[in-house]
């Protein structure tokens, strides 16, 4: 873990250091942070972009998708080369000439209980979601609450977006099945069925990137148990208070009577 700064990160990160907000301490706190980002589409690719951007010191990008040519119209990471090659390793090489002064460490699977992402949500500082399903956005949710380690999920539909964020280190932070409880008969919700418009998810993505470098710096975020929807059409937005729910079997009081946590 690095103790200062050097010369090329003041240069590089000098704009956003500049904010008394951030400093030299800020950038410091990004510089060590390790962050798990899952799902390098639509979302996935501005936070990550945003990310590496801002001096993250180490990424790990989870996908176990190909880019496909229909990709292209929002995942604006990608290249026309980079067809049929894995979003995890696309990504990477794009971010690693963008800023190679950060760690980037790709991996091509699906995030499953069984998986190596799911373990890695033990030894991050944040995980952010970007997902596009509700089982994989209700597993991530568990695994953080499980090792209580913050999250941010965003997710977006036609013109329509959603942010929130929680965090299970702090007793009051509901979690995103105490907003959504699960139900797997739901019909297919994203983009791929629905439709989407780039700039959508490029400002849920963007607004994913502002809130974790505000939590990893140690600043106050926003979406903490709020729900932010946004409605592309109108430009207006939404907040809506989100409590814990005591009774949620992954995050509440039943979960922690019984200890279970879908195992």
């Amino acid at each position: 873990m690095a103790n200062h700064l050097s010369d090329q990160q003041f240069l590089r990160y000098s704009a956003q250091i500049m904010l008394p907000e951030i400093g030299e301490c800020g950038q410091l706190k990004l510089a060590n942070a390790k962050v798990l980002l899952v799902g390098l589409g639509g979302l996935g690719n501005p936070v990550a972009a945003y990310l590496a951007a801002a001096g993250v010191g180490y990424l790990y990008l989870v996908d176990d998708d190909e880019v496909e040519l229909s990709n292209l119209q929002r995942q604006v990471l990608y290249r026309p080369a980079q067809l049929k090659q894995a979003k995890a390793q696309a990504a990477a090489a794009q971010l690693s000439q963008q800023n190679p002064l950060i760690t980037l460490s790709p991996i091509q699977q699906r995030f499953s209980l069984d998986s190596d992402a799911y373990r890695l949500v033990a030894d991050v500082n944040l995980v952010i979601d970007c997902s596009d399903n509700m089982a994989t956005r209700q597993l991530i949710n568990q695994a953080c609450v499980r090792y209580k380690t913050a999250l941010i999920v965003g997710a977006a539909i036609g013109f329509d977006g959603q942010l929130i964020s929680f965090d299970a280190n702090q007793l009051e932070s509901a979690c995103y099945h105490c907003l959504y409880p699960f139900s797997d008969t739901e019909g297919p919700q994203n983009c791929a069925a629905l439709g989407i418009l780039g700039p959508v998810v490029g400002t849920i993505g963007s607004l994913q990137a502002l809130e974790a470098i505000k939590y990893l710096a140690g600043l106050e975020m926003g979406s903490f148990n709020r729900l932010l929807r946004f409605d592309g059409k109108t430009l207006q937005s939404q907040h809506l208070a989100v409590s814990k729910n005591s009774e949620c079997v992954v995050c509440g009081q039943q979960r922690e009577n019984t200890n279970e946590i879908n195992h």
